[in-house]
């Protein structure tokens, strides 16, 4: 969603100095004290929400449709300044391939209390599912694989096949991550304001013309999204990804989830010459490798009696409305579920990966229904994004 290459204002610098003023600030548990009560002042200004009195789910219906209507206007304006077909609003360039979900016995290795609380949903009981993966870069434009931008892994599991009777109506679970953390965009009023941003004429005019608070808020998920951007270049298939906003695990627990490759994933070197040297080298290991890569695919729960905030801890709904905090896997780790292989030779065709979608609130399950204020944002405007993709195409609504 966010370009590397935006212009990066020089608030961008001075939010950086802050910071680092704070963080050198005082010495001791007063000094400690000093930090943290700063760090949470600055971060508020910048958008960060400390309770549900400081959030108005009054206006984010409201906040949602314009931001449906703006991801419409990003879409069709990046594939208009590309010369090309209408693509996804963002990820539009990726690659979609088969693979193997395998729900793991939780009772193995782990106390029978934890493994009571990993076993809900479509992670109840062990079962081998087919599935459908898509590699993809985030920005809303197709670039080359060597400008600076953060990689995604989307996968739908079939629940009609396979593994295991379960006992939902839902015909098959999404998943989207992304290999970076935490997310840019804080939440709906967030979202917004960066969209605002990048779907104005000039990207300056548009910071310029919004109000402060939305300036810092925009100015933050840039400066978070840059940052993210600029990592190492690596293969689709050697990349750790999170699912970076939290989803509902059973009646009781939230979670977030996360893709880690495993250490026999290989991959050869990237061709810098060849733009297209992600999907090329991904395609190659489907074909020749006798290896097939895979990920450890597990779950993270929100504890808000551990997890902490610049020394604090807060409810709950800090954690779920606030979707650019890292949950400290320190604090709360991740518990292994699951286990996603990909399938030798399986690249879809280019017809059936530009039908193919993913909609983690549609094709979720009772125990496993996103929350947040990301997740009630983005999926009107997903939604909308697909829509319009399918109409250009001539392809119609598909279930």
């Amino acid at each position: 969603m966010l370009s590397p290459q935006r212009h990066r204002p020089q608030v961008h610098i001075q939010f950086v100095r802050f910071t680092g003023y704070f963080s050198k600030k005082g010495r001791g548990h007063r000094g400690g004290l000093r930090k943290e009560m700063s760090m949470l002042f600055l971060t508020r200004c910048f958008g960060v929400t400390g309770s549900d009195a400081e959030r108005d789910p009054g206006e984010e219906q409201a906040i949602i449709d314009e931001i449906t209507q703006r991801v419409l206007s990003l879409q069709a304006k990046s594939a208009a300044q590309q010369n090309r077909p209408l693509g996804r609003g963002t990820h539009p360039k990726g690659i979609c391939v088969g693979a193997e979900f395998e729900v793991l016995d939780h009772a193995l290795g782990n106390e029978p209390a934890l493994a009571a609380r990993l076993a809900k949903g479509i992670f109840a009981k062990p079962g081998v599912y087919p599935a459908i993966v898509r590699f993809g870069n985030a920005d809303p434009k197709i670039n080359s694989d060597f400008k600076p931008d953060v990689r995604s892994l989307s996968f739908s599991v079939d629940l009609t096949q396979g593994g295991t009777a379960l006992s939902t109506t839902a015909g098959r679970q999404d998943f989207s991550l992304q290999n970076a953390r935490p997310l840019p965009i804080n939440d709906s009023k967030a979202f917004l304001a960066v969209m605002k941003v990048l779907t104005a004429s000039n990207p300056g005019v548009g910071l310029w013309s919004l109000s402060l608070k939305d300036k810092l808020r925009a100015l933050r998920a840039i400066m978070l999204a840059q940052i993210q951007s600029h990592q190492a270049i690596k293969a689709y298939q050697q990349l750790r990804y999170w699912s970076n906003v939290p989803f509902r695990h059973g009646p009781i627990d939230v979670v977030e989830y996360s893709a880690t490759p495993s250490q026999t994933n290989s991959a050869n070197p990237l061709q810098k010459s060849n733009p297209k040297a992600l999907q090329d080298e991904l395609i190659r290991h489907l074909k020749e490798d006798s290896n097939m890569s895979s990920f450890d695919f597990g779950v993270q729960f929100l504890d808000s009696q551990r997890m902490t905030y610049w020394g604090k801890r807060y409810d709950a709904n800090f954690w779920i409305e606030n979707a650019s905090l890292v949950w400290n896997e320190s604090e709360a780790p991740f518990h292994r579920v699951a286990r996603l292989t990909l399938i030798p030779n399986s690249q879809l065709p280019q017809a059936a990966s530009h039908a193919t979608y993913f909609d983690v609130t549609g094709h979720s399950t009772s125990d496993s229904r996103p929350v947040g204020s990301i997740n009630r944002a983005r999926w009107r405007a997903e939604a909308a994004s697909k829509e319009a993709r399918w109409r250009a195409a001539g392809t119609g609504s598909q279930n």
